[in-house]
């Protein structure tokens, strides 16, 4: 079996499907119509988020077999459409569970400590003590959207604070010991913290809005490594001017192009400026699950399903 892998991975991937006897090629350049071209000679295909694999991709790859995604999610794959020709679809959630987790926490921990504001403060020269009080997590509800590998992890991390960990996700009977399921009304009456851990889908797109925002009884602070286009930026402003929202964590962002490589190649939002100037923003370039660790896991994740999947 041939695989041609599109994006660069941790050696390990390569080395070991070698080992099991699979014939690896890699091509990091060619465009994606070149590919196409040529698809129709591999049985499988090992991607990050280089480019959508489309209907006109799939009618292409007559050999197909199976699709492994480097990564959580599987939105850059027309996932119906591959089902449909017979394309086993591979993601990897858990090699980067625990490196998301990490990040929330820390997102919020920095938020709540004011770490960024303080420390470029202090290299300015400004020694502002009563300005940087923060708030403690103890005593704090904590509200998870989304409650699958990401969530799950992050539930963990919260185990060492006295606070209520609570999810909502569209799945039934989903919680556990780190964290009670209750229904939207609920969670939107008892919580300080959202924490968004979906992937994206129809239901995903834009549902952190003004609707969903002002039927929060209490002011919160949000949380989002999981994927821009899961929060209006706009609505997310508003919300941060007036007040609703404290405070936010964001490792993704709805500008960011489909890869996730890269940001908007256009006019930068006036939404965006104001993100990029607020001292209660935090924001990171989409590597909540981007560690040296995770890296492996990953690669060790995809080669463990492909193995599985086709004992050879």
């Amino acid at each position: 079996m041939k695989i041609l892998h599109l994006d660069t991975n941790h050696p390990l991937l390569i080395n070991q499907l070698q080992a099991f006897g699979f014939e690896n090629d890699e091509d990091y350049t060619s465009s994606k119509s070149a590919i196409e071209e040529k698809i129709h000679n591999y049985d499988g295909v090992i991607i990050r988020s280089r480019f959508r694999i489309d209907k006109t991709f799939l009618d292409a790859a007559t050999n197909l077999k199976f699709i492994g995604r480097v990564g959580a999610g599987l939105e850059n794959i027309d996932g119906d459409y591959a089902q449909k020709k017979g394309v086993h679809l591979i993601a990897a959630p858990e090699g980067n569970r625990n490196a998301v987790g990490e990040h929330a926490l820390s997102m919020l921990l920095s938020l709540f400590n004011k770490l960024n504001k303080a420390d470029q403060e202090v290299r300015e020269g400004q020694w502002l003590r009563e300005e940087n009080r923060g708030i403690e997590l103890d005593g704090k509800t904590v509200g998870i959207i989304g409650y699958g590998h990401m969530g799950k992890a992050f539930a963990k991390k919260l185990r060492g604070f006295e606070v209520e960990v609570l999810c909502y996700d569209i799945q039934d009977h989903v919680g556990d010991a780190n964290a009670k399921q209750v229904d939207l009304k609920t969670f939107q009456e008892k919580v300080d913290v959202v924490s968004l851990h979906t992937p994206q889908t129809p239901l995903s797109l834009g549902m952190i809005n003004s609707e969903f925002i002002n039927a929060l009884q209490k002011p919160i602070w949000l949380l989002n490594t999981a994927r821009g286009k899961s929060v209006v930026t706009n609505d997310l402003v508003t919300a941060l001017k007036s007040g609703k929202i404290l405070g936010a964590g964001l490792d993704v962002l709805e500008y960011e192009k489909t890869s996730f490589e890269d940001l908007f190649t256009t006019d930068i939002p006036e939404a965006f400026h104001y993100l990029i100037k607020a001292q209660n923003v935090l924001l990171t370039p989409h590597v909540a699950g981007w560690t040296v660790e995770s890296k492996e896991k990953l690669a060790q994740t995809i080669v463990d399903k492909i193995k599985t999947r086709f004992k050879m």
